[in-house]
């Protein structure tokens, strides 16, 4: 591993000192992490902590002259890691507000330089630069292959042409309406608890992919760490991507020895590109274990959020039910072209949007590719930028009664709801903005929309067994309910006899 300046310095001084204790080896080696551990303490006095004094003392000549970004210093050497542990988010937002640094804050985990913002038209800035077109590579994230989908894949040739698949082959609207057959299957399959042992692994693939990638990994921001893999994440990440690669290279190879099938699905679309944006089988495997990953997490935890708070507020399902029930009909079948109707039910998803956005810190953070300015501060190249979007969504500067459940308030004078969730504005932007924006968020909020309308045209769902829904959060890759849902659903639908029916999430 390279010799660090700092640490030089600490040799050149000790050695010089040497000649003074050659008698006595236990005040050498005292000597040597006194002046450590000093000039640590010199980098760690910076604003934002050890990772940002180092870089002022490394470059001390080519930064620009300007104030420093506000922030914690944490603690010595790790610096903030206590930031990232927990309830991220809410920590993150308390500090930005004690540091009066909403706008931009600075803090170091371990050697990592962070900015965070709680601000929309920072936010705007940071996310639709050119300067943050890269992701911070996570080993957790580069051992699952994700460095080669469109998720983590570095910026250039081959994630540009992965963005050009996803939007013209993959997230267009011809392939989104083509696909709409099973979304519908897929409902009708949740209602009967369809299962099969392969849906088992499949489910506790992503489950364990889950949680190695929402672990704070101390060896991605301490090199020195690096070596022991004290947390056992690379082991354990070797481990899940040799059964993901045999899980979905089987699917694939069944596939090409498939004369028809049914309806043409994402495998399908790969599967039948011709150059230049053919993949080979290695690349096809990651970008369908990213779509299969990252497409169930997040539609399944929103699922869950919206009818929590159908249950919490039950005017607002009955105003959701009367909508159903002008716009489809007691005796039909939700359709998705019933969707673009259902106005009310657009709000409420986009209020649940708002206070439980999935992923509170835009889940993957963005890398600055070269030195910039963000808000008039200097932020140098390497610098991992975060949007706060939870704290966004419930400021009460931006948002009138900003915790309060309220759907209302996306609907205009003319009962329309004109405010876009795609990234166009950033005080509601759950989906990310700019290059790096989600490739499949239209296909994602169809998809939650239809089934969120088709269960709640076929359930009136309520309390279990007179318990409160808990709003506890606990933010894994995805910010989630720490405690499952558990409801009690009413059918509203004939020819279905009126009974109870206990109903998990």
């Amino acid at each position: 591993m390279k010799t660090d300046v700092e640490n030089l310095w600490v040799f050149a001084l000790a050695f010089k000192f040497k000649s003074l204790f050659s008698t006595n080896f236990a005040c050498f080696t005292l000597l040597l992490v006194l002046t450590w551990l000093a000039i640590n303490l010199i980098f760690w006095a910076h604003p934002g902590g050890t990772a940002w004094g180092k870089h002022k003392w490394r470059n001390f000549s080519s930064i620009p002259i300007n104030k420093p970004i506000p922030g914690p210093k944490g603690a010595p050497i790790i610096g903030s890691m206590k930031l990232m542990m927990g309830l991220a988010h809410h920590k993150i937002a308390a500090m930005a507000e004690s540091f009066q640094a909403k706008r931009l804050m600075a803090f170091s985990l371990g050697e990592t330089r962070v900015i965070v913002t709680c601000n929309p038209d920072v936010a705007k800035e940071i996310l639709n630069s050119s300067v943050f077109a890269d992701r911070p590579v996570k080993e957790s994230a580069y051992c699952l292959m994700f460095n080669r989908a469109i998720g983590f894949a570095p910026y250039g040739v081959y994630w540009r042409t992965l963005r050009r698949i996803a939007a013209t082959h993959l997230f267009c609207p011809k392939q989104i309406k083509a696909s709409e057959t099973q979304r519908v299957e897929i409902y009708n399959q949740m209602l009967d608890s369809y299962n099969t042992s392969e849906l088992d692994e499949l489910r506790e693939l992503v489950d364990q992919g889950y949680e190695l990638l929402g672990t704070l990994n101390w060896s991605d921001h301490l090199p020195w760490f690096a070596d022991f893999d004290v947390q056992k994440i690379r082991f354990r990440c070797s481990k899940l991507v040799a059964r993901v690669n045999r899980f979905v290279r089987r699917i694939i190879e069944e596939r090409k020895t498939e004369t028809a099938t049914p309806h043409r699905d994402f495998l399908d679309v790969l599967l039948s590109l011709q150059e230049p944006d053919r993949l080979s089988d290695s690349d096809m495997l990651a970008v369908l274990w990213e779509m299969i990953f990252r497409g169930t997490d997040t539609v399944a935890v929103l699922i869950e959020w919206i009818l929590a708070r159908m249950v919490m507020h039950p005017d607002v399902q009955a105003r959701v039910h009367d909508e159903l029930d002008k716009v489809v009909g007691r005796s039909s079948a939700v359709t998705e072209s019933n969707i673009t109707e259902m106005v009310y039910l657009s709000a409420v998803v986009k209020e649940v949007l708002r206070l439980h956005p999935p992923g509170p810190l835009l889940s993957w953070a963005r890398l600055a590719i070269t030195d910039s300015i963000v808000d008039g501060y200097h932020v140098p190249c390497g610098t991992t930028a975060m949007v706060n979007m939870w704290a966004i969504t419930r400021d009460p500067d931006i948002w009138e009664d900003a915790l309060k459940f309220n759907p209302d308030r996306f609907l205009s004078e003319n009962n329309s709801t004109e405010f876009s969730v795609m990234g166009s504005d950033m005080r509601l932007a759950p989906f990310g903005s700019g290059r790096r924006t989600c490739p499949g968020k239209t296909l994602g909020l169809t998809t939650v929309t239809f089934w969120v309308a088709s269960l709640l045209h076929e359930f009136e769902f309520r309390h279990c067994c007179q318990n409160n829904v808990d709003l506890s959060e606990v933010l894994k890759l995805s910010c989630e309910m720490a405690n499952p849902l558990k409801v009690r659903v009413r059918p509203r639908r004939p020819p279905i006899e009126p009974h109870v029916l206990a109903f998990n999430v």
